[in-house]
């Protein structure tokens, strides 16, 4: 990259941190948590607040689902000729996620859209480059966390994906977290906020609260595409902005 493109890459993520509050580059993250009757308490200030205990490794997760015998190449093999549900036969190719076999973050999204659809790969459209930025300004990779879906291949006209199909794709998703065992899940937009935490009836009413999901720790916040439909809105993204300091304040331990 030469030195053109080097300062136009600056000045995107700059104003990309101006977008979403620069100040978040001197302020403590505020962490809400929900108390044990679920009443939400006061967002604690200051380096040592944190939602609950930092998980700090796997093997202290508590994750009581089965452990996996595949490795998450076969399991992508097996989604890319899947069959199990009616989305099978509208799909150009299945989306079985992606990203670091030892990733500490998960994100989960919905579904694949038009370009997940055809490119075979989760969140490389509008909504999967503005997650990526999110995910550069968190100081990660992309490479360096997972992505994945509820579903695996493109709901028509990107529609809610039906229940049978959320049914049908659940045991490749269970499995690659099986396998991964992240420290955190972040759950991106309402479908996937349901599939963790059931009955939820609005987002706000989880969003930026950490919960707990066979003994993993899940942190609800708006799908990528939501901020896209909501370009203007700035606040939308110092919300996600906050919820993602949560998050690597909870992986730093604090």
């Amino acid at each position: 990259m030469n030195k053109k493109n080097n300062r136009t890459a600056v000045a995107d993520r700059l104003r990309f941190f101006e977008e979403i509050g620069a100040d978040f580059l001197f302020k403590e993250p505020r962490v809400r948590t929900v108390s044990a009757g679920g009443k939400r308490s006061p967002a604690p200030s200051g380096p040592k607040a944190a939602a609950s205990k930092p998980v700090r490794s796997a093997a202290e997760s508590g994750l009581d689902l089965p452990r996996s015998g595949r490795t998450l190449e076969e399991i992508a093999a097996e989604v890319r000729k899947c069959r199990k549900c009616p989305l099978a036969a509208g799909r150009t190719l299945a989306v079985p996620g992606e990203g670091h076999p030892k990733a500490q973050i998960l994100f989960v999204g919905e579904g694949p859209g038009h370009d997940e659809d055809v490119q075979g790969r989760p969140f490389v459209g509008r909504a999967g480059q503005l997650l990526t930025k999110i995910i550069a300004a968190m100081g990660f990779e992309r490479s360096e966390v997972f992505i994945a879906n509820i579903v695996k291949c493109r709901p028509p006209e990107n529609r809610v994906p039906h229940r049978e199909e959320v049914e049908a794709c659940a045991p490749y998703l269970l499995e690659q977290i099986t396998v991964l065992r992240p420290r955190v899940i972040v759950t991106l937009g309402k479908t996937a906020v349901d599939f963790f935490i059931p009955n939820i009836k609005a987002m706000s009413s989880v969003r930026g609260i950490f919960q707990s999901w066979h003994g993993l720790s899940v942190m609800p916040t708006f799908h990528p595409s939501y901020l896209v439909r909501n370009e203007g809105n700035r606040e939308l993204k110092k919300m996600v902005w906050d919820d993602m300091q949560n998050v690597m304040a909870f992986l730093r331990g604090e």
